[in-house]
């Protein structure tokens, strides 16, 4: 039988729940930092074979995926030191909480919360804790005007210069943004020049060797 005269939760416990459900988005971002470092270390090695056949329209290809997924990597990144900073603040209102009488509101808390409602894979859990925490009265509500505001999608198109950095890194050299002064100082970097010039010619029509399934396979993982 349900009992109507119930008494919430105490402060402590409340807070307790909320940095066990924060170090549990945590653990689910570091996994997915994991799995984006190992898919992006075999589109590395896609990017070198394909380097090597000049097939310089699928390295750029697979050169914009590494772009993202670091920018991706460095979101996450972010919203993992985000989360941390919620919970420390959460703890440290726990530490104070026999002196203040009940929890006080942050802006601190407010701020992060509002940044990170917009990450999908924290939305759920963080609209659900966010409610929560508007009730014990820590952040106030948040309109719909907030929301949109933080709906920010990375919809622009990567920088050429960014996705030549990429490909001279992982080629190292053979592909991407060269010093036209070093070039023309070195003649065997010249020579190297004017081969990839010439194999880039040649693979308008090549057909490259790399399944195109499993290629679109590691594009999607990237992106997930």
């Amino acid at each position: 039988m349900f009992n109507i005269f119930q008494s919430k939760p105490s402060p402590d416990k409340v807070v307790n729940k909320w940095c066990s459900e924060i170090r549990t988005q945590q653990r689910g971002l570091d996994r997915q930092l994991r799995g984006i470092t190992m898919e992006e270390k075999k589109v590395e090695q896609s990017i070198k074979q394909l380097a090597k056949k000049g097939d310089i329209k699928s390295c750029k290809a697979l050169a914009r995926e590494l772009v993202r997924s670091r920018r991706q990597k460095d979101r996450i990144a972010t919203s993992n030191a985000q989360l941390n900073s919620i919970s420390m603040e959460l703890r440290r209102q726990l530490s104070t909480l026999k002196v203040a009488g009940t929890l006080q509101k942050s802006t601190h808390v407010m701020k992060s919360v509002n940044q990170l409602i917009s990450v999908p894979q924290l939305q759920r859990s963080l609209m659900e804790m966010s409610k929560e925490m508007m009730k014990a009265g820590i952040i106030d509500e948040m309109t719909e005007d907030m929301l949109e505001s933080i709906d920010d999608a990375d919809v622009e198109e990567e920088a050429e210069a960014e996705v030549d950095r990429v490909l001279a890194e992982v080629t190292e050299g053979m592909l991407g943004a060269i010093n036209p002064v070093s070039v023309a100082k070195n003649p065997a970097a010249a020579a190297a020049a004017a081969e990839r010039d010439h194999a880039a010619k040649a693979s308008e029509n090549a057909e490259s060797d790399i399944d195109l399934d499993e290629m679109n396979m590691r594009l999607s993982a990237l992106r997930s």
